[in-house]
């Protein structure tokens, strides 16, 4: 009679693979939630960067060329290879005689959330 009790039986191997195979989905998990992340500071990044450039053109205008009220845009952006849409809104107030604030607000959506994105600024006819 051979006693050779060296090594793994067939039901220790599985077990040892289901416990494997539990730790690794939850290192792909995070994998996915970093990613995830990581693509929302993206996208707020563009929106960053949509709302400054329409901020410097509006600056870039004479005081009287800027007028007061409610614009609403899309802006269509390819970002690492997305094609997001931001919607922007543009609201001037004309605060005294002399002078004009300047907001700016981006909204977009990723999956079903949605995020915004604003920046005011006054101009003044000095």
């Amino acid at each position: 009679m051979i006693n050779n009790r060296k090594g793994f039986t067939l039901v220790e191997f599985l077990v040892a693979i289901v416990i494997l195979m539990i730790g690794l989905l939850g290192l792909l998990q995070t994998i996915n939630v970093a990613v995830d992340q990581n693509l929302g500071n993206v996208f707020r990044n563009e929106a960053v960067t949509v709302v400054d450039e329409m901020m410097m053109k509006k600056r870039a205008k004479t005081f009287d060329s800027i007028s007061t009220g409610v614009k609403t845009y899309t802006e269509q952006r390819n970002v690492r290879g997305i094609s997001k849409v931001f919607t922007l809104t543009e609201t001037v107030n004309g605060v005294t005689a002399n002078s004009k604030q300047i907001s700016i607000e981006a909204s977009w959506t990723k999956k079903t959330a949605t995020y915004n994105h604003s920046a005011t600024s006054v101009v003044s006819n000095f």
